[in-house]
């Protein structure tokens, strides 16, 4: 009997809420992987030094962060903001994240330089900060990183 109860319960909240299924317009697709020609095209365009990057180690560096932030379009915000379009975008202001006050009121837009010196040491680099990553000591793995972000994460 309690079974029974369970189920009508259950069947009764999801009419009550609706099919389960989420509400609005579905999510847009990812768009299609950057091709090799791409990559090389974007990276050529950057200024220096990121131009010179080796964008497979700024993948292979970028490994540890992926614990907290995400690159993709559309990707999920997750203990970091999602960093797809980073680099032109005002600090503290991706939808959907809960910036400390500090990045909040920050006021700078994020390039190239402004990554790379929050990569070498976040804590120092904007004081009250929520970001717990010691840094990136190497200048060559943070360079990297920075043409990795500017092109995979281009906002397309």
């Amino acid at each position: 009997m309690r079974k029974l109860v369970l189920s009508i319960s259950a069947a009764v909240l999801m009419t009550a809420c609706g099919s389960g299924e989420p509400s609005g317009p579905p999510a847009a697709p990812p768009p299609p992987p950057l091709t090799d020609a791409e990559r090389a095209t974007l990276l050529a365009a950057l200024p220096a030094p990121y131009a010179q990057a080796d964008l497979e180690n700024g993948r292979a560096v970028f490994a540890r962060c992926r614990s907290c932030h995400t690159v993709v379009q559309g990707g999920s915000n997750m203990t970091g903001p999602n960093l797809n379009g980073v680099i032109g975008r005002v600090a503290g202001t991706h939808p959907g994240f809960n910036y400390s006050p500090a990045l909040k009121s920050a006021g700078f837009t994020w390039d190239g330089d402004k990554v790379e010196h929050w990569l070498e040491n976040p804590r120092t680099f904007l004081a009250g900060n929520k970001m717990t990553f010691p840094g990136l000591l190497d200048a060559t793995d943070r360079r990297d990183v920075v043409a990795y972000l500017s092109v995979e994460g281009a906002a397309r």
